[in-house]
């Protein structure tokens, strides 16, 4: 994955290198953590799924806490119990431990309910985002507006081309 990365931030500033040799290329940077915590629609947002994380969280506890009583009642008592009892006792205790365990890839999976919420609350928000980045750089001439809080790799930014503020300050227009 790193190489990926490393590979379109090559070709990218390799892009920028060319068309800065055969004109002027404005580049800004904006820092999308800055807006995220300062834009109310994201905070509400991320208020939201940290209460369902939360709640998620608890529920996940108590099913780990209910797991662990049984099994040290079932520890006590497996040298009394017939083999029968125990076998069932012991099916219980799998049924339990695979409850907890497709509750928990249900809930933070790969494609679990905290994904999906996290999209369908954070999606809109994002496109918002990018179309006020658009306009401030439309509006600016800038030809690249990069993220200073991304994964690509940025050595070095001058201040003066931060667009952070300017960004803000479009979607607090609306």
């Amino acid at each position: 994955m790193n190489s990926v990365i490393r590979f379109g931030c090559l070709l990218f500033f390799g892009i920028v290198m060319q068309t800065s040799l055969s004109a002027q290329t404005k580049i800004g940077y904006i820092n999308s953590q800055v807006i995220m915590e300062q834009l109310p629609e994201a905070q509400d947002a991320q208020k939201q799924l940290d209460g369902l994380t939360s709640e998620w969280q608890n529920e996940l506890a108590k099913m780990q806490s209910d797991i662990q009583i049984k099994f040290e009642e079932y520890d006590k008592r497996k040298l009394i119990m017939s083999d029968k009892r125990r076998a069932e006792v012991e099916r219980e205790l799998q049924d339990l431990d695979k409850k907890l365990v497709d509750y928990r890839q249900q809930k933070f999976g790969t494609n679990g309910e905290l994904f999906t919420k996290q999209n369908e609350l954070m999606k809109p928000i994002q496109e918002k985002i990018f179309k006020a980045v658009k306009d401030v750089a439309d509006s600016e001439g800038y030809d690249y507006v990069v993220d200073r809080n991304s994964s690509t790799l940025l050595l070095y930014a001058n201040n003066k081309h931060d667009l952070t503020q300017k960004v803000l300050e479009k979607l607090q227009q609306k």
